[in-house]
C-alpha cells in the first residue's frame, strides 16, 4: 500500500493528506460496494454516515469536500441513492444554497463596518466574561430576527479580522503591509505564545456565538429552516410560532446564557482564555491608526455599509425575499456605493462560502442515502408506536438525536410530514400535533448543537477559513459544545415534559386560541389535511 502512495498519482490522491488518511478513504470506497450487494443495504447506508461523519472530523487534514465528495459519487454510482433524489434535496434547500451562496459574499463587503464595530467593542469591553456574554446573547437575539449562518459568518468575518491584524503585527509588518495570515514562518517564539493563547481567546468567543445562534435560531420561524416547514405544515405565523415554543425555548436560552458565564468564570473545556495584553495593545494601536488616518471617502463607505446593514435586517425581519435574494441585494448595493466595480474584487466575496456549498450539496447526497434506504424508520416506528406524553418527549429525543449525526433540516421533514400524515388519517388529534410539532422543532434545534455536523451553522464554521487559523477541530468543537448540549438538552426536555403542554394552554387562552382554531378549521375545509 505505501508503494501505491509513493507513484505520482498515489501523491496526488487527496494531496498532501496523511497516508494512513488516504488510506482509510480508500477502503471505505473498497468496502461499501462489499456490504450494499453482499450484506444489507441498511447496514451499507449506515456506513456511509458514519464514514462522511469521519470526514468532517478530519477537516483539518483534508477539506471534506473531496474524501466526503468520492463517498457521495460512489453512493450514487452503485445504486444507494440516485441523481433524482440528490437534485430532489437540492431542490429542497435552494434557499439554503442561495442563501451560502450571495449572503456570506454579502457580509464579505461589510466587513470594515464590522471590523470597525466590534473592534470599538473589544476595545472597551474588557471583561472577558462579559465580552462572552455579549456575543453569545446578540448571537441568539440576531439569530432570532435573521439566521443562523448570516450570523456565524459575521462573527467569522470579525475573528478573521481581528487575528490578521495581529498577526500581521506579530510578523514584524506595520498595519499599512501586504500580509498572508495563514503561515507563521515569520513569528517569533514569543509571538507564538501570545498567539496560542490569542487562539484560544477567539475559540471561545466563537463557540459562545455558534451555540447562541443555536439559542435564538430555535425560537422565531426565520430562525432556523426547518421553523419555517413545521410552521406551514402547522399553520403558524410568526407570533403564534414564538409563543407556542415559548415554554421549551425561554428556559434553555437562560440556561444556556448561565452556562457561558459559568464556563468562562470556571475556565473548563477549553474556556476561560483571555485575550493576551499583547495582543489587546496591538489592536487598541490598531483602533488609533484607522481612526488618525480614515479619509473622508473611507468614512463615508463605513456609513453606507451601515445603511446596508439596516437594510439586511429590516429585510430579513420581514421576509421581504427570500434570504439568499435578499444577500444579493446586499451584493450590489455594498458594492456599488463603495467603489467596488472590478470583477476580481467582486470574485474575493465567494471564496469563503463556495466551498462549503459543494460540501453542503455532497452532504444532501449523504441525505439521499438516508431517505432512499429508510435509515431512521426503525426509529420513527419506535416513536409512532408510543402513546400520550412519552410519544411527545420520544419525538424530542429521537429528533435530537438523529440531527446530532445528520441534517436538522432533513429530520425535522421526516418527522413533520408523518405527523402531518397521522393528523389527516385521525390517528392523532389537532392538540396532539401541535404539541409533537413543537418537540420536533425543538429536538432538531438544541440537542444537535452537539456535533458540527448537527447544524449548517456549525459545520459552516468548522470548514471556514477560520478553523484552522484558531485550531478549531472537529472534536474541539465537540468538546466545547458539550456542557451546552448537556444543560440544554436537559432543560428543553423538562420544557418538553413538564411545562410545554399546561403552558401552551395558557398561552392560548383568549384570542390567540381562537384565531388558532379558526385557521385550522379554514385549513381542513379547504382540504389542506
Amino acid at each position: 500500500m505505501a508503494a501505491l502512495f509513493a507513484n505520482p498519482a498515489g501523491r496526488n490522491f487527496l494531496g498532501n493528506s496523511a497516508e494512513w488518511y488516504k488510506m482509510t478513504i480508500l477502503a471505505f470506497l473498497i468496502i461499501n460496494p462489499i456490504l450494499f450487494y453482499m450484506v444489507d443495504p441498511y447496514v451499507a447506508g449506515w456506513a456511509l454516515v458514519l464514514e462522511f461523519i469521519f470526514t468532517l472530523a478530519m477537516a483539518l487534514k483534508c477539506y471534506p469536500l473531496q474524501p466526503g465528495g468520492l463517498l457521495a459519487f460512489e453512493a450514487v454510482a452503485i445504486g444507494m441513492t440516485s441523481p433524482h433524489t440528490v437534485e430532489h434535496e437540492i431542490q429542497m434547500n435552494l434557499e439554503v444554497i442561495l442563501l451560502l451562496v450571495f449572503m456570506v459574499a454579502g457580509i464579505y463587503f461589510m466587513k470594515n463596518m464590522l471590523l470597525f464595530t466590534f473592534t470599538k467593542i473589544l476595545v472597551k469591553v474588557r471583561n472577558k466574561v462579559m465580552l462572552s456574554f455579549l456575543f453569545c446573547f446578540m448571537g441568539a437575539f440576531l439569530s432570532a430576527f435573521l439566521d443562523a449562518l448570516t450570523v456565524t459568518a459575521v462573527v467569522i468575518a470579525i475573528s478573521v479580522g481581528f487575528y490578521s491584524i495581529y498577526h500581521k503585527v506579530a510578523s514584524g509588518k506595520e498595519f499599512h503591509h501586504d500580509h498572508d495570515h495563514m503561515h507563521d514562518a515569520e513569528l517569533d517564539k514569543l509571538s507564538h505564545e501570545d498567539l496560542e493563547q490569542f487562539r484560544a481567546f477567539l475559540r471561545s468567543l466563537m463557540m459562545h456565538a455558534a451555540v447562541g445562534t443555536a439559542l435564538g435560531g430555535v425560537m422565531t420561524l426565520v430562525g432556523e429552516p426547518q421553523n419555517i416547514l413545521i410552521a406551514t405544515q402547522a399553520n403558524w405565523e410568526f407570533v403564534e410560532f414564538f409563543l407556542r415554543m415559548l415554554p421549551v425555548t425561554l428556559p434553555v436560552l437562560f440556561a444556556g446564557l448561565a452556562t457561558c458565564i459559568l464556563l468562562e468564570i470556571t475556565g473548563i473545556m477549553g474556556y476561560g482564555a483571555k485575550i493576551p495584553a499583547k495582543v489587546l495593545n496591538v489592536i487598541i494601536d490598531y483602533d488609533a491608526y484607522q481612526t488618525e488616518r480614515r479619509t473622508a471617502r473611507e468614512k463615508a463607505s463605513l456609513v453606507v455599509q451601515g445603511i446596508v446593514g439596516v437594510w439586511l435586517i429590516v429585510a430579513l425581519l420581514f421576509h421581504f425575499a427570500a434570504v439568499g435574494v435578499i444577500g444579493l441585494s446586499v451584493i450590489v448595493l455594498a458594492s456599488a456605493f463603495t467603489g467596488v466595480t472590478e470583477e476580481h474584487q467582486i470574485g474575493h466575496a465567494f471564496e469563503e462560502a463556495l466551498p462549503f456549498t459543494a460540501l453542503l450539496v455532497v452532504f444532501f447526497s449523504i441525505v439521499g442515502v438516508i431517505s432512499d434506504n429508510n435509515l431512521f424508520k426503525p426509529v420513527t416506528d419506535f416513536v409512532l408506536s408510543l402513546d400520550g406524553h412519552g410519544q411527545i418527549t420520544a419525538l424530542y429525543i429521537a429528533n435530537g438525536a438523529l440531527s446530532a449525526i445528520s441534517d436538522n433540516v432533513f429530520v425535522a421533514t421526516v418527522y413533520i410530514s408523518e405527523m402531518t400524515k397521522a393528523l389527516a388519517n385521525d390517528v392523532i388529534t389537532r392538540d396532539v400535533f401541535d404539541l409533537m410539532a413543537v418537540a420536533i422543532n425543538t429536538g432538531t434545534n438544541i440537542p444537535s448543537v452537539a456535533t458540527p455536523n448537527g447544524q449548517a451553522a456549525f459545520l459552516f464554521l468548522l470548514t471556514s477559513a477560520l478553523a484552522p487559523l484558531i485550531r478549531l477541530s472537529y472534536m474541539t468543537m465537540v468538546k466545547m459544545a458539550l456542557p451546552y448540549t448537556i444543560v440544554m438538552s436537559i432543560v428543553g426536555y423538562i420544557g418538553v415534559s413538564t411545562l410545554l403542554e399546561p403552558m401552551t394552554d395558557k398561552l392560548y387562552e383568549g384570542h390567540y386560541i381562537e384565531h388558532h382554531h379558526e385557521k385550522v378549521g379554514q385549513a381542513r375545509d379547504a382540504g389542506d389535511h
